[in-house]
């Protein structure tokens, strides 16, 4: 059976190193069935949710979290940590009843135009999903660092080191997303 994978990209822009990363990621995984949904959700607001409710996206974005096998989670690195995007949509979704990301696998990289990679972002990234009870994958680490050297015209990632350490992690999380379904 094939495995449901969920892409969440922590960048709003199309064109952006970290979906480019999300991209290769998804087809380095191999075969699945994938869906990105996007983290363009309106700012949590504490009295938003308390006259109208979750969000019809916010609860969107639970289910698919809740029906995937595996996620994998990018983001890059703004100011030394996490976009705002990003913590966003985790606050929104820790809002909806059910512990939807409780036991999924998560894989977690980065890319960001500095020479760590987005490192402190993915650290604060995964203090942030260990509430959730997510089986966060802990290695290998995908940190592309100087990532606008390091992708060509079409999106690819050229340095082999980077490749390597995604096809592990995607075999990890392939191993995790089977088991779980």
């Amino acid at each position: 059976m094939t495995p449901t994978i969920l892409g969440l990209c922590g960048s709003l822009r199309t064109q952006s190193y970290n979906r480019k990363l999300l991209n290769q990621a998804v087809q380095l995984f191999g075969p699945c069935s994938y869906q990105e949904i996007s983290l363009n959700l309106p700012l949590y607001d504490g009295d938003l949710e308390d006259r109208d409710g979750i969000p019809e996206q916010v609860q969107h974005l639970a289910d698919a979290i809740k029906s995937a096998d595996g996620i994998i989670v990018v983001g890059p690195e703004y100011n030394k940590g996490l976009s705002g995007a990003l913590k966003n949509g985790l606050d929104w979704v820790s809002r909806v009843p059910g512990g939807v990301w409780k036991t999924k696998p998560v894989a977690v990289m980065s890319a960001a135009s500095g020479r760590s990679g987005g490192e402190t972002a993915q650290y604060m990234l995964r203090h942030c999903l260990t509430p959730f009870e997510a089986q966060l994958i802990s290695a290998p680490m995908v940190a592309v660092a100087n990532a606008a050297q390091e992708f060509d015209e079409e999106g690819n990632l050229t340095n082999e080191r980077y490749l390597t350490a995604i096809k592990g992690l995607m075999a990890e999380l392939r191993y995790l997303s089977e088991k779980s379904h």
